[in-house]
């Protein structure tokens, strides 16, 4: 059950639910104005953050901060608990992903128990049940940042390809809607395009124009099936020079037209 608080406050989603049945929801590439935290505890499949691909499984936790391009598969195997910290969280939040892999049963039991106190509070409506809350939140903090290092955080390991992948997402998220091209951003970057391709399909089996395809096309899903928006418009906002092009983009990437696509929601 979705908590019932302000979206400037902490929540917590049942991972099945983020997808709505819909795979692009949770597969396409896009950011968030908020941390997350997800908390596997069944099933498996791929997570894909700032371009590195790797596999997740049961009692795997995973941090993404405010703004890093992420996706992950849900499987209909897949369950756990999605948490989203408010876009005023930040300051005692790590500012790089963790993938945490958490063996050991008793650090598992206490986990769930901060998440199943965090839900219990934003449910209640007793007196300062939000302050309650956020005050398991901080508990909540200090764990990710114990086990992170207590257990070492592989996505530590800084190599050329992973950190020019990074940059690559980064740089992709302030100006995908611009209409910009692998070629300017690889540019922009210091390197060439066939080089950035090769270190994106090192990192995540994926090239560098298909990351950003997927990244403005979840974007103009998002807008189609959230928003009342003119398809035109939407196609403009995202870069795209003209209807037809956005269209023939669109179909080519998800089976159907824009329109097809808003019809079918």
């Amino acid at each position: 059950m979705q908590a019932t608080a302000p979206t400037s406050l902490v929540r917590l989603t049942a991972i099945p639910r983020l997808s709505g049945g819909e795979k692009w929801r949770v597969e396409g590439m896009r950011s968030l104005d908020e941390p997350c935290f997800l908390w596997f505890t069944k099933g498996q499949g791929r997570i894909t953050i700032a371009g590195q691909t790797r596999g997740y499984t049961a009692h795997n936790g995973i941090f993404i901060p405010k703004g890093v391009m992420h996706g992950f598969e849900v499987g209909a195997q897949v369950y756990g608990m999605a948490v989203f910290f408010g876009d005023g969280a930040g300051q005692d939040l790590p500012q790089i992903s963790v993938h945490l892999r958490i063996r050991e049963v008793l650090v598992q039991q206490e986990l769930n128990t901060m998440l199943d106190a965090i839900q219990r509070e934003l449910d209640s409506d007793q007196v300062g049940n939000l302050r309650a809350a956020q005050a398991y939140i901080a508990l909540l903090s200090v764990w990710i940042e114990r086990q992170a290092l207590r257990l070492g955080e592989e996505g530590q390991k800084n190599d050329a390809a992973r950190r020019l992948v990074a940059r690559f997402t980064a740089l992709m998220e302030e100006k995908f809607r611009s209409g910009v091209g692998v070629g300017l951003l690889a540019a922009e970057l210091g390197v060439t395009p066939t080089h950035l391709t090769r270190c994106c399909r090192q990192t995540c089996s994926r090239s560098a124009i298909d990351l950003l395809q997927d990244r403005r096309i979840f974007e103009a899903r998002k807008l189609l099936a959230e928003t009342k928006l003119r398809i035109n418009v939407i196609g403009t906002s995202l870069g795209f020079t003209s209807a037809a092009y956005f269209t023939r983009a669109f179909q080519n990437r998800t089976g159907s037209s824009p329109r097809e696509f808003r019809r079918n929601l």
